[in-house]
């Protein structure tokens, strides 16, 4: 099973590294890890997307919990929440192709931000599924280069991660 787990902790050296050792230490692989600082420049905020069962995330929880930077844990699959993804791909854009990516950043809502004679940098913010829907409708063949942030998100309605 799919979890997003948000962490909140101190914005201090080390920090990040210790919660990334306790995920391979545990053998337990991270999909993505996003951070940054918060409104409070002294805590960071991490969001960290994992699979596994839901007793392999209680252990994971229990075990942050227990680092002396961390703050508080929530796992955001538990309840309603939005999360999004920001992606740049660099497309071969010449010729016949030059329209063809131009139409499906349209539909998928995305936005060219660069262009050149041959290329085209489009910007994609969305759920993971539709990052990997727009890849998957791409001729591979015209895909140069992708760049993915990792997933970011905030549970819904009075939910809150704060000390």
């Amino acid at each position: 099973m799919r979890h997003i787990v948000s962490i909140l902790l101190e914005n201090e050296a080390g920090a990040l590294s210790r919660v990334a050792g306790l995920f391979s230490a545990r053998g337990y692989n991270i999909e993505t890890l996003t951070v940054a600082p918060t409104e409070d420049a002294s805590l960071s905020r991490i969001t960290v997307v994992t699979r596994g069962s839901d007793d392999v995330l209680e252990q994971i929880v229990k075990q942050l919990n227990k680092l002396v930077d961390v703050v508080k844990v929530v796992d955001l699959s538990e309840a309603a929440h939005i999360e999004r993804e920001l992606m740049l791909i660099k497309v071969r854009a010449a010729g016949k192709d030059r329209e063809e990516m131009k139409r499906m950043a349209e539909i998928f809502r995305g936005r060219i931000i660069d262009v050149t004679e041959s290329t085209y940098v489009i910007e994609l913010t969305g759920s993971s599924a539709k990052l990997d829907s727009f890849i998957g409708a791409l001729d591979a063949s015209l895909i140069l280069e992708t760049v993915r942030t990792g997933v970011s998100g905030i549970g819904r309605g009075d939910r809150i991660l704060k000390v």
